[in-house]
This record gives structure tokens, C-alpha cells and sequence, in this order.
């Protein structure tokens, strides 16, 4: 039996799953946990160590559950690599790790991003690397260490991105590949290579960087060392693999034109394809981001909403109580009741609508400081309103999303879901309502490891091409189309939905 190992470094922890090359069958997984560090508010590191120590554990775990499939480490014939983007891996001359990684989620470097907008300038950095500076990607953080820890940074001979550490680890190899070097906010993005006038502005000296690489091709091999820490074969190809959101993407088949994934877990995200560099620039910066593709010559476009899955789960927290006493009585968990509830609430919430900013926003509005609740609450609206108003809200803010791609000149014919939300059948028939079409579930499984996975099935020669690799191990579980029938009910809550933001703004403001 051929098969493909997924490796996807995640927030929480590392996920390594193992597949089928015939139908991407899921042979076994192991998922490790390790720590998230924060030194102070608004701060988030993680040790690199604590993630290469996961990573074996994984692995090796994942390889023993595969014996009762009586899969042996030799029918591995390829790794793949996916992980969390934006983090900043500093090495030394000898390739040790000089301070921890800062991850995607730390907010700590503002100040980095008004300067290097103003010292590159805010039209020509879109310009040249296709998106904003944001606290959230790679190159303010690493200006702010420069700026706060100059002799750790004086030291420093190589930046690396979170999942091409573990590439090091795993094959010696220092390399970072396209997709995940797309987040730096350092690459030209439409040409695929770093950024000679943005680094010379910075003062960023080029040889920090390390060689960009495809997704899809081997980029090295297992070591020795490693084959005895985790029964791998020594010499197993290991594939350029992903930033999370592109393997997510290719794990579900978006890797043609007209697909776009929807993706609903703690946030939301919508992610479509493109075959151009699309650019959003219908105001001074773009609201969604443009990053390259782990399919070699294809972009996407992506849009997020930040308060998805949270937004229900602060609902089951907080409000649906009763619910998690009934589990053991019904046999439905906590969201299942919730939505159960919810379907018997017509469409619009009988007037109830939900924002879902509980922690801020990204797009449309890019604003840190947004606010949610619900708006519009009579004696008449009780809890199942309050649900279905939060399943809605974040279809809005979805919409949102999908809105601002359409408007790049994308026709999107299929919306693929995946993540937690897509689970609900309620919650899928709102989103091809409130966006008006066809929503899918695929056969899909694991999401980034799978995709990271058929990257190595490329890069080791079992499959042609990324789209064969969908092809052969892809299909559609599930369709949801849009109803007609409620489209004028939504496409009004919507336009006051977009009222709301605008028209509070000014209100939050003078709270904060």
C-alpha cells in the first residue's frame, strides 16, 4: 500500500496524519498538544523545541496506529508539511534558535507597522508585496526585535516560518516555500520572489531569508537522525508542502477556478481561487488578503471574520446551559440542541440581528476595536432567536467576505465548507441562502494534513499534478443549494446588517 504522510502544525498543537495514496482514506493520526506563551497582553510565543518534540511524538504515534492497517514505515512515500503562518524562527550562525517564535497571533508590533507603511509607502508596499502591514504577519515582528532586542537580532543568520522549522528538523534543508513566504509581507507576491526594494528599505538584509521553494516538489529528504527518532525511512521524500490555509484549501479541492472554501471554525474564512494576482484595491488597503497558491502559477484571495465558531460557542458558554445538562438525555451534544432549537425561527430572527465582532474584525473592516451584539430585542425574540440571529450574523459577515471577492471580477459557482460549523445542516442551508450558492461538503478529512499530504504525493511522483490528486481522492458528500424562496427575506437583514457597523462606530468609539 502506497501512502502519504500529513504533517500540520497547528496553534494548539501538531496534528500528523496518515493516508491512502488510492482514495485518501484515513489510515491513522496522532495529535500532540504543547503550550502558548503569553509574556504580556497582546503577546504570543511559542518554543520551537516544544513543537519539534510534538512533531516526533506525532509522528512516531501515528505510524504504530497504522500497523493494525498493516502499514509499515516503508510504504511512506512521501512527507508533507502545513502549518500556522506569520511566526518568526530565528537561527543563529549555527542554526540554533536564538529567542522563541512569535507567532501569528501576537499584536505587539504596531508601531513596526506604521513605520515600515510610512518608509515604504502605503500604495507602493501594496504595490510591490500585494497586502498591508499588520501586526499579524512576519516582517513587523521581526523589525520588532530588531528594534527591542538588537543583540538577539545581531546574531540572527536566518528567519524561518513556524512548518519550515520542522522541514529543518526533519531534512537539514533551510528553505521556505512559497505559499507560507506569501505571509511575510516581504514577497512580490505576483512574481514569487522576495522583495529586493521593500527588504532595502527596511534595512533587511536579503541573506536572512532562505530560497523559496514550490509547494509541491521534494525539498528534501529524512535524515538519519530523524529515522531513528520516529521509524520513518531515512531518505523519504519530504515535499515544500503549505501555509494552513492553502493546504486547507487543496485538502478540499480548491485548486481550479470558480471554487472557493468556506471554512467555519473559531473564525470564519472565505478562500477562493484565482489563476491571476488579484489585488483589492478599492480603498487605501485591501480587504482581503492575496496570497500565492500551493498550486504553482495560482493565487488566492481570502477574507476572514474573526468571531465564527467563537460567536456560538460564547452562546452555548453563556446562554445555552440548560442544553449541555440535557446531553446525557438526549444524545445530541450542546450545538446540535442549539441549532434544533433555531430551525424553528423563520428567516431574519423575526427582525433580530447578530454582529459577530467579539473579537474585533478583519474584513471587511479591519478594526481591532469592533464590537458585537445583538441589535433589535423585543420581549417577543427568546433564546432560539438569539441562536439563529448568531448562525445568520456570521453568515452576514461571510457574505461579507464573498461580496468583496466576487467584486475582484471572480465568479464563484461552488462553495466547498469545511471546519466545525459545517457540521450543521442548519447553519450550511443559511450560508448558500445568505450568499446565494451551491454549498458542498466533501470527503475531505483532517483538513491542512490531508492537503499537505497530496503536496507530497505530487513531489514523490504518485500523482501527476495537484489537480489529479483532488481528482483521485475528492469527492462531493453533500449539497446544499440556495432557496429562492428566501432570498428577498435575507437580502434585506443583510443591507441592515451593513448599516449596523458604520452607524455604531462612532457609539464604541467613545467607550474605548
Amino acid at each position: 500500500m502506497h501512502t502519504l504522510l500529513g504533517i500540520d502544525l497547528g496553534t494548539t498543537g501538531v496534528k500528523a496524519a496518515l493516508f491512502s495514496a488510492d482514495d485518501g482514506h484515513v489510515l491513522s493520526s496522532a495529535f500532540v498538544d504543547y503550550p502558548l506563551v503569553h509574556p504580556q497582553p497582546g503577546w504570543a510565543e511559542q518554543d520551537p523545541a516544544a513543537w519539534w518534540q510534538a512533531t516526533i511524538t506525532a509522528i512516531r504515534t501515528c505510524l504504530v496506529g497504522a500497523v493494525r492497517h498493516n502499514v509499515q514505515p516503508a510504504d511512506v512515500r512521501g512527507v508533507g508539511l502545513s502549518g500556522q503562518m506569520h511566526g518568526v524562527v530565528l537561527l543563529d550562525e549555527h542554526h540554533q534558535v536564538l529567542r522563541p517564535c512569535i507567532i501569528w497571533a501576537d499584536q505587539r508590533s504596531e508601531a513596526q507597522c506604521r513605520w515600515m507603511t510610512e518608509r515604504v509607502g502605503a500604495a507602493r508596499l501594496i504595490e510591490l508585496v500585494s497586502n498591508p502591514a499588520l501586526p499579524g504577519f512576519s516582517a513587523p515582528k521581526l523589525l520588532w526585535i530588531r528594534d527591542n532586542e538588537p543583540e538577539i537580532f545581531s546574531r540572527a543568520r536566518t528567519m524561518l516560518l513556524p512548518k519550515d522549522y520542522i522541514r529543518f528538523r526533519l531534512t537539514g534543508e533551510v528553505a521556505m516555500e512559497i505559499s507560507d513566504a506569501a505571509g511575510t509581507c516581504l514577497l512580490d507576491v505576483k512574481h514569487g520572489r522576495w522583495s529586493s526594494e521593500v527588504l532595502d528599505a527596511l534595512g533587511l538584509d536579503p541573506k536572512l531569508l532562505p530560497p523559496i521553494i514550490a509547494s509541491d516538489t521534494v525539498s528534501g529528504t529524512i535524515t538519519a537522525e530523524v529515522a531513528s527518532l520516529t521509524d520513518l525511512l531515512a531518505e523519504t521524500p519530504v515535499a515544500g508542502g503549505g501555509g494552513d490555509n492553502a493546504c486547507g484549501a487543496v485538502g478540499n479541492g480548491i485548486v481550479q477556478p470558480g471554487l472557493a472554501l468556506v471554512s467555519i471554525g473559531t473564525s470564519g474564512v472565505v478562500l477562493a481561487f484565482t489563476d491571476t494576482p488579484k489585488v483589492d484595491t478599492s480603498g487605501p488597503v485591501p480587504r482581503v488578503h492575496t496570497f500565492n497558491h500551493a498550486v504553482p502559477k495560482a493565487w488566492y484571495l481570502m477574507g476572514v471574520t474573526q468571531g465564527a465558531g467563537l460567536s456560538l460557542r460564547w452562546v452555548r458558554d453563556n446562554i445555552g446551559l440548560p442544553e449541555r445538562a440535557l446531553e446525557r438525555w438526549t444524545g445530541l451534544d450542546a450545538y446540535e440542541l442549539l441549532a434544533k432549537e433555531a430551525e424553528s425561527v423563520p428567516e431574519g430572527s423575526d427582525g433580530l440581528l447578530f454582529l459577530p465582532y467579539l473579537q474585533g474584525e478583519r474584513t471587511p473592516h479591519l478594526d481591532a476595536y469592533a464590537r458585537g451584539g445583538w441589535i433589535g430585542l423585543t420581549a417577543s425574540h427568546d433564546r432560539r432567536h438569539l441562536v439563529r440571529a448568531v448562525l445568520e450574523g456570521v453568515a452576514f459577515s461571510l457574505k461579507d467576505c464573498f461580496s468583496i471577492i466576487q467584486e475582484q471580477g471572480l465568479h464563484l459557482e461552488q462553495l466547498r465548507a469545511t471546519g466545525g460549523g459545517a457540521k450543521s445542516r442548519l447553519w450550511r442551508q443559511i450560508i448558500a441562502d445568505v450568499l446565494g450558492v451551491e454549498l458542498v461538503t466533501t470527503s475531505a478529512a483532517e483538513g491542512p494534513a490531508f492537503g499537505a499530504a497530496l503536496l507530497a504525493g505530487v513531489a514523490s511522483g504518485i500523482y501527476a499534478s495537484i489537480s489529479q490528486a483532488c481528482e483521485t481522492t475528492i469527492h462531493v458528500v453533500e449539497r446544499t443549494e440556495p432557496r429562492p424562496k428566501v432570498k428577498h427575506a435575507y437580502t434585506q437583514a443583510y443591507e441592515t446588517y451593513r448599516a449596523l457597523y458604520p452607524a455604531l462606530k462612532p457609539i464604541i468609539s467613545r467607550q474605548l
